[in-house]
């Protein structure tokens, strides 16, 4: 019988990496073990590995598992790996093959529907990864992988920024409202998905932002504004996280969701914002030379356009 981790072995170098290098060929078992690695190597994926035939059968899926059947994943199919690698996790040396940190993601076991050279089903039980799913091979080592029931999770909104309305002076019940700094830059929402965002395209300094979630799906507003004379996007709402929209929870829940994010590098901070406090924040505004202060409901859902729920208010 064919040593299954021949080619496995061949790409590794026990002396040099921690990586399990069994030097005897696998023993054909049963078994219905996954695991999912989080893998940081020369590009961000997500490894998914199948029990089968006494080794992990092996897919490198760049964005993660689809949450959306009408959206398939590219998956490629690689060497299959030993057993110990259910319980792998560190940092395999750069210069080796697949160099990077490597933890784990999820692991659980896994219902068999179907299993062939060319299409693989089944039905995952984990504590994060769960469902139907459906392997395929398209070309070559190319395999995409498909969800086959319902979104686990909301689906990731589309949606146009939440524009102020401007107002003259501040709200008749300052108490009722939340009073962040009017940047006066250039507003951004923000998509981050399988570790990635659209808005790296135009602003590439965005990537390890995008990569730093993970696997977490975000969806943030922000603006881009120049501060101390470098360009710095500032968040100040955070409208889905994490398989759920919040785009209909008051202003309250999101921005408490938002700080727990702890976004604060040279490139990208959140926000400060001050409840209550109408003339404090305003004067400050004006003595730092901003257009003024932008006064948001704290009951106030997400409402994509002009709102009066948001106040602009002049310096």
């Amino acid at each position: 019988m064919a040593d299954k981790l021949s080619k496995y072995r061949s790409k590794r170098d026990a002396s040099r990496t921690p990586e399990p290098v069994p030097q005897t060929p696998p023993e054909p078992q049963g078994g219905d073990a996954f695991v999912i690695q989080e893998h940081h190597a020369r590009s961000l994926h997500w490894d998914l590995r199948l029990e089968h035939d006494g080794v992990l059968a092996s897919w490198a899926v760049p964005k993660g598992l689809p949450d959306d059947p009408g959206a398939n994943h590219l998956a490629v199919h690689t060497e299959d790996h030993p057993m110990e690698y259910l319980t792998f996790h560190g940092e395999i040396p750069q210069g080796e093959y697949g160099g990077g940190t490597m933890t784990i993601w999820d692991q659980g076991t896994y219902e068999l529907e179907k299993w062939s050279d060319r299409e693989v089903k089944v039905v995952l039980h984990g504590s994060r990864a769960g469902g139907r799913f459906a392997l395929f091979q398209t070309d070559g080592k190319n395999w995409m992988i498909h969800r086959m029931d319902p979104p686990a999770h909301d689906p990731l909104p589309d949606l146009s920024p939440m524009i102020p309305t401007e107002h003259a002076r501040p709200p008749r019940d300052p108490t009722a409202y939340a009073y962040e700094f009017a940047w006066g830059g250039r507003r951004l929402l923000v998509p981050i998905e399988g570790g990635r965002t659209t808005a790296a395209r135009e602003h590439p300094w965005l990537r390890p932002l995008a990569e730093s979630f993970g696997s977490r799906t975000a969806l943030l507003d922000g603006e881009l504004t120049t501060l101390s004379g470098a360009e710095v996007l500032v968040f100040y709402d955070l409208l889905y996280d994490d398989g759920h929209s919040l785009v209909n929870r008051p202003y309250t829940v999101r921005r408490a969701a938002l700080e727990a994010l702890n976004l604060s590098t040279a490139h990208w901070q959140t926000a400060p914002s001050w409840p209550g406090q109408a003339h404090p924040v305003r004067q400050a505004a004006k003595d730092q030379g901003l257009p003024g202060v932008v006064a948001k409901r704290l009951d106030s859902p997400y409402e994509p356009g002009e709102s009066t729920a948001w106040l602009f208010i002049p310096s």
